[in-house]
């Protein structure tokens, strides 16, 4: 795996810049004020209404800075923290780590997806057992998550989801919204790719995201994604994969990028034995290799005519006519 691999969520993911908390009032701040200022204010017996005017300036001057200390160290202690990861363990086994703000039980159907989509991906890809375990952090709304990003990777684009890999660590940054699970099985995806092979390409790490993110049946079929491809096709959009190979950068993947390498994908897992094989035999390779070379110069040696076989599985998928090896 290379030094620091990021992969994000797609575009149509985007989340709101992080914006500034307003912390909740400071009860210590009523009690410094109270206590520097009461005894020469109104208690009779007090020396301090016998003070010199000058000095009695100075003492307000004092007791106004004292305060401002006091008030700005309260805060300090009791606003939370933007940067903090969570901590509480929410599920724990020797391939994934999850860490949440959100009180989830063991069995949670969440967590319980997560798990079974190990093994779903392994068994797909046949990969071997990975290397390293993926932590997720799940945080329990957006704003403390996009502060976070926000501080940690200042120049990553908003988006609902992140997954960060290094030779430390492979985790998975996200928050609790409507889209949970998808953003979930997206990001694991990268976890658990990143954790068995020595490094993936962008193109292929993103369109094999998008294709397990599908948790409904037939597997990997994203309906929006079929009737988008289909929709393109007739407005004369011709496919690119050498143009995807050569992305290097999460920042240079657009919406249509997501989409067509999650065609890609579909079409390699389901065309045909000889397409599967092309995709399985590449994995095998990066197990061990991580600059194997395109992938789309031995799918062209072994399929001919590829793209006018890819625009016709595109077709067959958005007007329902999937083969059965969807069913794999």
């Amino acid at each position: 795996m290379s030094c620091v691999v990021v992969a994000a969520s797609s575009p149509r993911r985007e989340v709101a810049p992080p914006t500034n908390v307003i912390p909740a009032p400071c009860s210590c701040l009523s009690d410094a004020i109270s206590t520097m200022t009461g005894p020469h204010r109104n208690d009779p017996d007090s020396n301090h209404s016998q003070r010199p005017n000058a000095l009695r300036a100075a003492w307000s001057r004092w007791s106004a800075l004292a305060v401002l200390v006091g008030a700005i160290g309260c805060q300090a202690l009791q606003r939370p923290d933007p940067i903090a990861l969570p901590t509480r363990r929410a599920m724990e086994n020797e391939h994934l780590l999850v860490r949440s703000d959100v009180k989830l039980p063991k069995n949670h159907k969440l967590l319980r997806d997560l798990d079974g989509l190990r093994d779903e991906i392994a068994e797909t890809l046949q990969l071997p057992i990975q290397k390293q375990p993926v932590t997720v952090y799940l945080f329990s709304d957006e704003v403390r998550y996009a502060q976070y990003l926000h501080v940690r990777y200042p120049k990553l684009p908003p988006r609902r989801a992140y997954f960060v890999g290094t030779a430390k660590e492979l985790a998975v940054y996200t928050f609790w919204g409507e889209k949970i699970q998808e953003d979930l099985r997206h990001e694991y995806t990268h976890g658990v790719l990143h954790a068995s092979l020595q490094d993936v390409p962008l193109w292929l790490d993103e369109g094999l995201a998008e294709y397990f993110e599908v948790a409904s049946r037939p597997a990997g079929l994203n309906r929006d994604y079929a009737s988008r491809v289909a929709s393109d096709f007739a407005k004369g959009w011709h496919p690119n994969l050498e143009r995807l190979e050569s992305l290097e950068a999460v920042g240079d993947m657009q919406k249509a990028d997501y989409l067509e390498s999650w065609a890609w994908v579909h079409f390699l897992l389901h065309h045909s034995d000889d397409s599967r094989e092309v995709l399985l035999s590449y994995l095998r390779e990066l197990q061990t290799n991580g600059k194997p070379g395109y992938l789309s110069t031995r799918l062209r040696t072994t399929i001919p005519h590829t793209d006018e076989r890819f625009a016709a599985h595109a077709a067959s998928l958005s007007s329902g006519l999937v083969t059965v090896s969807d069913e794999r």
